[in-house]
């Protein structure tokens, strides 16, 4: 193996492990607390949603001290882990993501009916992770599943963040902003949250199935018009109907429910700046809310770290979190938005020696495809020239996925039962050496 195959081998070894540490922080064996709180005095059932949920409420079943506890996991196709999972009293349903499907719906009415048989002195503890959203789909009156996916489809294809595509989900639901936590009545209602959205105001997560709203119906049509979206006609009918407006935390006691976020994005980064250190990285920390188009701030980074590798200094580490967004001009397209940002990343640096880098979702899922996300190394482009691929059409047509799927450098895991969004991370070897 020559010398530049053995530093690339090491590049990417670095690469990996820093997500490998970066998951590790915000998974549940690690974020869940001790010990769950007890019922005040009767029953206890535990409502696990999200990309994580059967991670969580494994957890749950090992640090609960009551045997009687009664569960609800939903989770996204494929997010159950290895092994068996037929807890006792424990009901567990696989639906849609990203797209709502019908065990979406038949979830968020079997959690509505687990919520409504709750009375005072009882609790409901409710896991979240990212992904609620669509695995929980109570359509609101007037709407079927199938405006609620074409309005999910329209949303995720526009551009517009999570804070905004969750504004317009929680004024077309049964269950959202608060909805499920209403329905518990006067039982305890306690919410922990492994955060997927920049800002980790918990009201967005999974659409804040137990935290009040603080959005109104006018907010939600008003990104519909700013983003040119044209809704089912039901769908527009639902958004007039004041019926729809999320209920009040005042009016409905919702202000008292207890909500804590326990994994979060900054999380992830500080596990991977911590092992960064350690195998003698100097990090630059670019924070965890980073929210634009993919392709942009791909590019945006891969001028900041052409600055640093021409600067000299030592060897650095750049980490991100956050969010980015993707235009889809082609529907047919396969990408998510790690290999976009990576693609305009790719582009950008047009083969600069010395820069590898990596961006991945947490979930080990980028958008509908497989895998986790994707690496760049100096080489990238000369091997995609070799191998007849054009990263700029690749990236017009929105088919990252089959770009870097072609160059063999998808980094594939799996789903990881844990969600806090992407993570980023590029390393510079200033004027190309690898010596530590």
């Amino acid at each position: 193996m020559t010398a530049a195959a053995q530093a690339d081998d090491r590049m990417r070894a670095d690469l990996t492990a820093l997500f490998g540490e970066a998951v590790r922080s915000v998974s549940a064996e690690v974020a869940m607390p001790s010990r769950l709180p007890a019922s005040p005095h009767g029953r206890t059932i535990v409502i696990a949603v999200g990309k994580g949920a059967a991670d969580m409420m494994r957890i749950a079943l090992e640090r609960t001290t009551d045997p009687a506890m009664q569960g609800l996991v939903v989770t996204r196709h494929g997010h159950l882990p290895p092994g068996d999972v037929n807890w006792p009293n424990v009901e567990v349903i696989e639906a849609g993501h990203p797209y709502p499907d019908e065990n979406s719906v038949r979830a968020a009415h079997r959690a509505l009916e687990l919520a409504g048989t709750l009375q005072a002195g009882d609790r409901m503890l409710v896991l979240l992770s990212g992904g609620g959203s669509a695995l929980l789909a109570a359509p609101a009156p007037g709407l079927n599943l199938a405006d609620k996916q074409a309005i999910t489809r329209a949303l995720l294809q526009s551009g517009a963040t999570i804070e905004e595509i969750n504004r317009v989900r929680k004024h077309l639901s049964a269950i959202k902003g608060g909805r499920l936590a209403v329905a518990a009545g006067a039982a305890a209602v306690t919410t922990w949250i492994i955060s997927d959205v920049p800002g980790d105001d918990p009201s967005f997560v999974s659409s804040g199935p137990t935290v009040a709203d603080n959005s109104s119906l006018e907010m939600a049509r008003e990104i519909i018009d700013r983003y040119g979206i044209r809704p089912p006609a039901e769908v527009a009918a639902a958004l007039q109907d004041p019926a729809n407006e999320t209920p009040s935390a005042d009016s409905l006691g919702l202000a008292g429910c207890e909500t804590l976020v326990i994994a979060r994005a900054r999380d992830a980064l500080a596990g991977a700046a911590r092992l960064a250190g350690e195998i003698g990285y100097h990090v630059t920390d670019l924070g965890d809310q980073l929210q634009a188009e993919a392709r942009h701030l791909g590019a945006s980074h891969a001028a900041l770290s052409r600055r640093l590798a021409r600067a000299g200094g030592p060897r650095r580490a750049v980490l991100s979190g956050g969010e980015t967004t993707v235009t889809v001009v082609n529907k047919a397209g396969r990408g998510g938005r790690n290999l976009e940002y990576l693609l305009g990343l790719a582009v950008a640096l047009d083969g600069e020696p010395g820069i590898w880098a990596l961006a991945c979702d947490t979930d080990g899922i980028d958008g509908t495809e497989h895998a986790a996300g994707a690496v760049v190394t100096p080489t990238t482009l000369v091997r995609a020239a070799k191998a007849g691929l054009d990263p700029a059409s690749h990236l017009a047509e929105n088919n990252a996925f089959l770009f870097f799927e072609a160059l063999g450098d998808l980094v594939v895991t799996g789903p990881t039962l844990t969600n806090v969004n992407d993570f980023r991370a590029i390393l510079i070897h200033p004027a190309g050496g690898i010596d530590s």
